[in-house]
């Protein structure tokens, strides 16, 4: 498994806050979402693994784990675990001493094998070529291997992405309850741990990669985590000014229309679009003003437009 820098990915330093953090991913996933980027499969990926770097940079656990850990940031507490067991690397009892592994009778300095933490926790018998290893203390028998990964893919009205919310999902005939942040986007992938396959019984699990399919909406479009929309007004209205409704995705809020908007013209409206992945922030509703010309009018109607242009025509 390659390191993945994902300082480098957001593009930020290593001491930089989590407000530009934040910042730094919000950015690049505008840039690269799906919706900015179809059917462009090395945005997809860049968006992917911008995702992949703030879900762990975004969570001071699992930072301080990577900063710690590197790639291996995962198997943490495990290895936090096989240190309290051993009694600790490099400790004793008031000396130090530094655990000794034997291959085929003779000593093996761990530090030779670049990826003798990732086997610790996945199969040391393959990585000594058998099935035990043997260390100063005694014998121990081989890891049992990992269960598999699991991948899933569920879909989402827009509305649900408002809000966290729980779902009850069922994988390889096993009913499980998830929690779904607010936030999440098409194309987005989450890991669920340990909800993946299992080798053996009672070995370690796999996790389960769930991917997000946003269906799309009757009334708005999305652009990043901007709503996009039409609204149609009456042409009195238009001409006059006023109010109207504007219907949002958690209802309808009234909205004051200045005299002579013309068709075409646009209106922000802060703060009613979709919310950010695990942030307060949300985007913006932005709506384009469609004028609606009366038909079928009246005698009446239609003496009061003539007069209107008679008028207009002489000034």
């Amino acid at each position: 498994m390659n390191f993945v820098d994902y300082y480098q990915i957001l593009g930020v330093s290593k001491s930089a806050t989590t407000e530009e953090i934040r910042k730094a991913y919000r950015k690049l996933a505008r840039k690269y979402h799906p919706d900015m980027n179809q059917g462009n499969k090395e945005a997809e990926r860049k968006f992917k693994e911008v995702n992949e770097a703030n879900t762990v940079l975004s969570d001071p656990e699992k930072r301080k784990k990577y900063d710690t850990y590197g790639k291996d940031w995962e198997q943490a507490d495990a290895f936090e675990q096989a240190r309290r067991n051993q009694g600790g690397f490099g400790r004793g009892n008031g000396r130090s001493r530094q655990t000794r592994y034997t291959m085929d009778g003779e000593d093996v300095d761990p530090g030779m094998f670049s990826d003798f933490f990732q086997s610790m926790f996945f199969d040391q018998g393959d990585l000594f070529g058998s099935g035990s290893f043997r260390t100063s203390g005694g014998t121990r028998q081989r890891s049992a291997p990992r269960g598999a990964d699991y991948q899933s893919t569920l879909q989402l009205n827009l509305e649900d992405t408002l809000h966290e919310q729980s779902q009850v999902l069922e994988v390889n005939g096993k009913k499980i309850r998830i929690k779904i942040p607010a936030g999440v986007e098409h194309g987005q992938t989450i890991k669920v741990k340990g909800q993946g396959g299992q080798h053996t019984p009672g070995g370690p699990v796999g996790d389960l990669f769930l991917s997000f399919e946003i269906l799309p909406h009757p009334r708005f479009k999305t652009e990043g985590r901007n709503l996009l929309a039409t609204h149609e007004l009456d042409l009195y209205t238009a001409v006059l000014g006023g109010e109207t409704d504007i219907r949002t995705l958690t209802g309808n809020v009234k909205v004051k229309v200045k005299a002579g908007t013309q068709p075409g013209s646009k209106i922000r409206l802060k703060g009613l679009g979709l919310p950010y992945y695990k942030s307060d922030q949300k985007g913006d509703l932005i709506l384009t003003y469609q004028v609606t010309i009366p038909q079928s009018l009246s005698q009446k109607e239609e003496e009061l437009f003539r007069k209107l242009r008679e008028i207009q025509s002489r000034t």
